[in-house]
């Protein structure tokens, strides 16, 4: 199943389950569908990229999805025949599973297993994963040190981590994170469900030299290759232009070094892998 494919039944799902749609706001004002649309697809296109086209489809690779949320991107990996382990402790746990019930008519969504739990109080087997998905998540991981060790201890010799961040250097972004939490960065909240405090990255978002110095310290190396940046143009630009053009001119800027990449683009993926 291809990424545009997926989205056109995703948009059909959020019909049904309609309270994903605050999250997936695809249904919401017409003026920002296609600038959703567009980002939602480039990133789902990097995991495609690295997790089904780059694999060997003979060979089974195992596979974490840290922080998984709703599921999207395990339930797009199993209706390619990948099977997927998530786990999450955000408050709509108990969706997933109606989701699958959904996604069943168009694969095997006995691929997607998830559960609710900690990484910090379940760490996984020595050598267990081929590959870690850290989607929106990796900004929240405290303490960020032990997490990445924790990392490379479930890794296989070679395996790697795929990451889909928010791009600290944003100053759109960095300006909108301080007017909300200032330097509050690390914050301690309450899980309902585990009944305890847990530390949690405060919208902790960094730029690319940060992830890379991080990554390096704990026995990681993140690609060149792999880095690639997301969304430059604003929602109000999609209004007047033809949406393939300026994803077409996205992939131009981001394609060199330069202030508009490093300062102005949203998002930010990279592969780092087991030294």
């Amino acid at each position: 199943m291809s990424p545009e494919q997926f989205f056109e039944l995703l948009l059909k799902e959020l019909e049904v389950h309609t309270e994903m749609q605050p999250y997936y706001k695809f249904l919401g004002k017409k003026s920002s569908w296609h600038f959703r649309r567009n980002y939602f697809l480039q990133r789902l296109k990097y995991i495609h990229k690295y997790l089904i086209e780059e694999n060997n489809p003979n060979k089974q690779v195992s596979i974490w999805d840290c922080g998984c949320g709703y599921g999207t991107t395990c339930l797009y990996l199993a209706m390619n025949g990948i099977a997927t382990y998530g786990t999450t402790l955000e408050f709509y746990f108990e969706t997933v599973q109606k989701r699958k019930e959904y996604w069943s008519q168009y694969g095997d969504t006995s691929l997607f297993t998830c559960t609710y739990e900690n990484l910090f109080d379940n760490k996984p087997s020595a050598n267990s994963y081929d590959w870690i998905i850290v989607q929106d998540t990796l900004h929240h991981l405290e303490p960020i040190n032990e997490a990445l060790q924790i990392f490379k201890g479930s890794l296989k010799t070679g395996g790697r981590i795929l990451s889909i961040e928010e791009n600290g250097n944003n100053l759109i972004q960095r300006a909108k994170l301080y007017k909300y939490r200032g330097n509050n960065r690390i914050i301690t909240i309450w899980d309902e469900k585990l009944q305890k405090d847990i530390l949690i990255g405060n919208e902790n978002i960094r730029s690319l030299a940060d992830w890379k110095s991080l990554m390096q310290e704990n026995g990681f190396i993140i690609t060149t290759d792999s880095v690639e940046y997301v969304r430059y143009y604003l929602p109000f630009i999609y209004r007047f232009s033809d949406p393939l053009k300026l994803l077409q001119n996205e992939l131009k800027i981001q394609s060199s070094d330069g202030l508009r990449r490093e300062y102005f683009f949203f998002g930010l993926n990279f592969v780092a892998k087991k030294t």
